[in-house]
């Protein structure tokens, strides 16, 4: 179970107990299920508890005990603990790396997609400034892996709040390419003003969209480098920083989506790029060392972040080269 499946399965469980009349409130149009902040516990943590009680007119932690008996014998969740006022905690049932990596690597570009704005139509107003119409266009294309059907037409009645590209710029994507342009205006709150420096065009460590692409690039090389010795990935057991990129990656675009912020999906890039690249140098055997099922899962974990990372850089826009 993926945080947006989770964050599905309370939300029907919000649904069902409003139907049953044993909630009296407005259903939500999502459910934020996030990592556990300290004093949590288990693998994820909502405080949709906390936000139905007001509404509800009940204390929360009587909302989260009644939302908490509805969940108890959902496939997926082993476990549920309240903490705090109402804080309902998760421990997920069938959570071993090796089935996430498995599902990066079945569903390839769609893993993380949803159904939760299946139905809804979004018509965004056309705009002239440049970054304007780049973060709308990246808004659109992060709100359709959710189901929605969203586009730009005129007369469309949803605008988003951004700042423009300084005048002082000039053609930015004559002077940076436009890997490098998209990824400037897209990588900060759209509600400041990018930085053009030459410090995007820099195959450097301090430029993050290099290290972005830099780790994919080394994702496929690996792969080649396998493949000449002899073996391929297979999904085997998996923990770690790259194991929770991929974990997390589901909610990232939903919160991206939601925000309409692309800026949170181009971090959740950089922090996967940082895990690839220190997990790079553990993948293939070392001297004479035989490829073993250990090597088989580190480089079948290497596929599945490389796949989230092309992912990703697509969806902002940006290519991802196989060599760099």
């Amino acid at each position: 179970m993926t945080p947006a499946d989770l964050s599905r399965t309370v939300l029907r469980a919000v649904r069902r107990a409003v139907e049953d009349e044993k909630l009296s409130v407005v259903v939500p149009a999502r459910i934020v299920v996030e990592r556990p902040r300290p004093g949590g516990r288990g693998d994820f943590a909502s405080n949709v508890a906390l936000q139905l009680a007001g509404p509800a007119g009940r204390p929360p932690r009587e909302v989260a005990e009644l939302l908490s008996t509805a969940l108890a014998d959902e496939p997926g969740i082993a476990d549920i603990e309240i903490t705090g006022p109402g804080f309902l905690n998760f421990t997920l049932g069938d959570t071993s790396g090796s089935q996430v990596v498995r599902d990066v690597l079945a569903l390839r570009e769609a893993y993380g997609r949803a159904d939760l704005l299946a139905g809804r139509e979004l018509g965004f107003a056309p705009v002239d400034e440049l970054r304007a119409g780049i973060v709308t266009d990246t808004v659109v294309r992060l709100l359709r892996t959710l189901g929605a059907r969203a586009g730009v037409v005129p007369g469309g009645d949803q605008t988003l709040r951004v700042a423009p590209v300084p005048r002082g710029a000039g053609d930015v994507f004559e002077r940076y390419g436009a890997d490098a342009a998209r990824w400037a205006m897209l990588s900060g709150p759209a509600q400041e003003t990018p930085r053009f420096t030459d410090a995007l065009l820099a195959q450097t460590e301090d430029n993050p969209l290099f290290r972005v692409r830099y780790a994919h690039a080394r994702v496929r090389a690996l792969l080649r480098n396998a493949a000449e010795l002899g073996f391929a990935s297979e999904p085997g057991e998996a923990d770690g920083p790259l194991l929770a990129f991929l974990a997390d990656h589901p909610s990232v675009l939903e919160a991206a989506a939601h925000h309409r912020a692309p800026d949170r999906l181009a971090r959740h890039l950089v922090g996967g790029a940082d895990a690839v690249l220190a997990h790079q140098h553990a993948v293939l055997p070392l001297g004479d060392e035989k490829p073993s099922a250990a090597h088989r899962a580190r480089l079948a974990l290497a596929e599945a972040a490389g796949t989230v990372l092309a992912g990703g850089l697509t969806l902002l826009g940006i290519s991802a080269p196989e060599h760099l």
